[in-house]
């Protein structure tokens, strides 16, 4: 079982806090002494050494100074960031809408070579069509309460899927549950469309589909849906939040949970039976 996507968070905000730490030790300062150059009590210089609380900009600011290594300040401001990140909330990145977070991935997708994708719930977004994509984003946006801007949203999703599914040198390699199939998102119509979609991807050179039935002996439970790029990233979906997982030794867990999906799954004929039994229960 992968571990919590949240150690690898906590310890990059470790490595930022163990760094202050060693700027205070480096100024010859005890922690009361740095605190009254800061204007803080002394309990806060032992929350922010010690990871309890993140540090914020203006806070590293103001640690560096009172070391007098102010030439620090940016190199530690940008590496508390990137740990913040690491734990992104959706209400942060989708307050001004849908197509801003579709757009920021673009990078992401143009330079990852291989994707490896599972998931539990909807179709990866890859494989969306427009009508689908459509009613998937608007459930969202009606959830977390965010400006209407689905229709741009999903053309955006659309636009950066084809630029990597038909083009250049991608890999994906997406792993569905079974339940994906038969969960409706939309009415039968946007199923079978959707469903119908899947069939004539698997025919596409970049992409390989893999079903896990119903039926498959368990040797590894169902889990959230994440996706690792490359070998170097793994992007984790919870309800609230994304979790970005940069650990190596967690990267590894995913691409470990990734194969032992693999080897559950039917792939081909098997795979078109069930995509295609799914349609007949749309009837």
């Amino acid at each position: 079982m992968p571990a919590s996507p949240s150690s690898s968070i906590q310890a990059a905000r470790k490595a930022v806090a163990d760094r202050l730490r060693e700027l205070r030790r480096d100024a010859g300062l005890t922690g009361q002494a740095l605190a009254e150059r800061a204007g803080w009590y002394k309990s806060k210089v032992s929350r922010l050494e010690n990871a309890v609380t993140p540090p914020s900009d203006d806070d590293i600011r103001r640690w560096c100074a009172a070391c007098e290594a102010a030439d620090q300040a940016a190199d530690l401001i940008a590496a508390a960031r990137s740990a913040d990140n690491m734990y992104v909330e959706w209400r942060r990145v989708q307050r001004t809408g849908l197509r801003r977070l579709q757009e920021s991935y673009v990078s992401l997708y143009e330079r990852t070579r291989v994707f490896r994708t599972y998931c539990a719930n909807v179709v990866p977004g890859v494989l969306q069509t427009h009508e689908y994509a459509a009613n998937l984003l608007r459930s969202i946006s009606r959830f977390h309460e965010t400006p209407d801007d689905v229709a741009d949203a999903v053309d955006a999703r659309l636009a950066r899927s084809a630029r990597v599914v038909r083009a250049g040198d991608h890999r994906f390699a997406l792993l569905l549950e079974e339940s994906v199939l038969r969960h409706r998102v939309g009415n039968a119509e946007t199923m079978a469309g959707q469903l119908g979609y899947l069939l004539s991807a698997m025919a596409f050179p970049s992409v390989s589909l893999g079903v896990i039935p119903f039926s498959a002996e368990r040797r590894m439970w169902m889990i959230e849906t994440f996706t690792v790029y490359d070998d170097d990233q793994a992007e984790v979906e919870l309800l609230t939040a994304r979790v970005n997982v940069t650990a190596p030794t967690e990267v590894r867990q995913y691409l470990k949970a990734f194969a032992e999906f693999s080897r559950l799954a039917v792939y081909g004929a098997e795979a078109r039976g069930l995509i295609t039994s799914a349609i007949d229960a749309l009837e």
